[in-house]
């Protein structure tokens, strides 16, 4: 693997800073989930908000991980750590896990309709390309 000290290029900077922004929208949809829920689906028909409080514990757990991991990642990358990808990878994993719990183990569909499964892929692509770009950018060497 070839190493080298490039400066990262100026794509790097308004990925690792869209991937900020973007990780702090989820950190937000996270408290609103983990601290504030009945005041989110007090608006809800009751067929969605019994979709939202009967969320297991261990879901919300596994969605802070990925929004807590995704910002981490997002700021070792602006300081250029390589503990980036690592942090993105823990970030993809409970993505992942959080995700396809939501489409496949919950009624969302049947609540909500096929629309419903488009902000987890999403997601879930987003996670993944930025696990991926975090990779090459280490191999590229602009994380050190």
């Amino acid at each position: 693997m070839m190493t080298t000290t490039n400066k990262p290029n100026t794509a790097f900077w308004i990925i690792a800073v869209l991937a900020l922004l973007w990780n702090l929208m989820g950190l937000f949809q996270f408290f609103g989930v983990a601290f504030m829920l009945e005041a989110m689906v007090e608006a809800l028909p009751e067929d969605q908000a019994t979709l939202y409080t009967s969320i297991p514990q261990w879901y919300i757990i596994v969605f802070g991980i990925a929004v807590f991991s995704g910002v981490l990642a997002c700021i070792t990358m602006l300081i250029r750590k390589k503990i980036t990808v690592v942090l993105f990878l823990i970030s993809l994993l409970a993505v992942l896990v959080a995700q396809i719990y939501w489409i496949f183990a919950t009624d969302v569909m049947d609540v909500i309709g096929p629309t419903a499964i488009a902000m987890p892929l999403i997601v879930i692509a987003i996670a993944i390309f930025l696990y991926f770009y975090s990779k090459g950018a280490a191999q590229k060497g602009w994380l050190r």
